[in-house]
């Protein structure tokens, strides 16, 4: 018995030191180089990121659907957790998402097929990813989930021209930046309008892609969707700023606005708005992935006038006086410092 309890602090340090050795040699394996080399895939992939509200879900529809009519094979996914990327294209039905979907497949013991997930309407396929309900999960990590779905599903060997990923701008966390950070799109397009919220995001987006290329990623910023164009200049004014091209500029008017509210296609060949899709189609199909170059937040905010941003404003340090509403008396420190010789 003791010489049991003797040999089992001898076991043990021989345990902790050859834990210690092979995490000393897992530390010293060098990380695999980010891929630096040109996209290979006949399929291109873009990345179409904005505020929430900006109008993504109705440029991507009508985008989506003139490529379509130009005799593109395209898929439009959804990455938004409110699921409503594709409710334009399906005249304001819900598309089941794959994560509600493959939770109750997986639930019934069945597993999930394209056709459970995939949806087409005049050549257009679409799905929505989805996400969690509120305060039930991650959106980002729904986001992660979605895409090992698709990858399931055979992703990466699905014959499209293009694949159109509608991403939430405004959110910063891991799952809404994995186009950029993994190299899963060949080019990014930012759609914003003449307001500094928008632009805001637009200039995170292209802060995203700057900071992955400086760790050798790939993806770039192919230009800039002006949405509700009121002629003011300010969107314009950034994408020149920002070294991106402006790929469109879809003025604020109310027959879109009124035929967007009720789930209309306005991107047809036939219809009156049919050349500003058609040249839109074109531009994001030619326009190549760039470099952008982010603004400072002083140059942000010069892109307006001071009236509109308040820039005029002098920040005030607070006192303990305002804090408490008395003074207060100064306590002596407890650090102990020592003089130096």
């Amino acid at each position: 018995m003791s010489s049991s309890c003797n040999s089992t602090p001898a076991a043990g340090a021989a345990t902790i030191q050859l834990m210690k050795l092979q995490l000393r040699a897992e530390a010293a394996i060098e990380p695999a180089l980010v891929s630096t080399s040109e996209a290979s895939k006949k399929t291109q992939i873009i990345a179409i990121y904005g505020k929430g509200g900006i109008g993504k879900s109705f440029t991507l529809a009508n985008l989506s659907y003139m490529m379509a009519q130009q005799g593109k094979k395209v898929l439009l996914i959804g990455c938004d957790p409110k699921s409503d990327t594709t409710s334009l294209l399906f005249g304001g039905k819900a598309c089941p998402t794959i994560i509600e979907t493959s939770s109750r497949k997986k639930l019934a013991g069945e597993p999930v097929a394209i056709g459970d997930v995939c949806f087409k309407r005049d050549g257009v396929f679409a799905m929505e990813l989805g996400g969690p309900e509120v305060g039930r999960g991650c959106g980002g990590r729904g986001i992660i989930h979605g895409f090992e779905t698709l990858e399931k599903l055979g992703f990466h060997d699905w014959g499209f021209d293009y694949v159109l990923l509608d991403f939430l701008g405004d959110v910063v966390c891991g799952g809404f930046g994995l186009p950029i950070a993994r190299d899963m799109c060949q080019k990014v397009i930012v759609v914003g309008s003449n307001d500094l919220q928008s632009l805001y995001v637009a200039n995170n987006v292209c802060s995203a892609v700057e900071y992955f290329r400086k760790l050798g990623g790939n993806v770039g910023v192919a230009g800039l969707v002006i949405n509700k164009d009121d002629g003011t200049g300010e969107a314009a004014a950034f994408a020149q700023a920002a070294g991106i091209p402006v790929l469109a500029a879809i003025p604020a008017n109310e027959e879109i606005r009124r035929k967007s509210a009720s789930y209309e296609i306005i991107g047809r060949p036939d219809g009156a708005w049919g050349p500003l899709f058609g040249e839109l189609a074109a531009a994001v199909a030619a326009a190549p992935p760039v470099r952008p170059k982010p603004l400072t937040q002083d140059a942000l905010l010069g892109l307006f006038s001071s009236d509109v941003t308040g820039r005029d404003v002098v920040l005030q340090p607070a006192t303990t006086l305002d804090m408490l509403g008395k003074e207060s008396i100064e306590k002596k420190s407890l650090e102990v410092v020592y003089d130096t010789v």
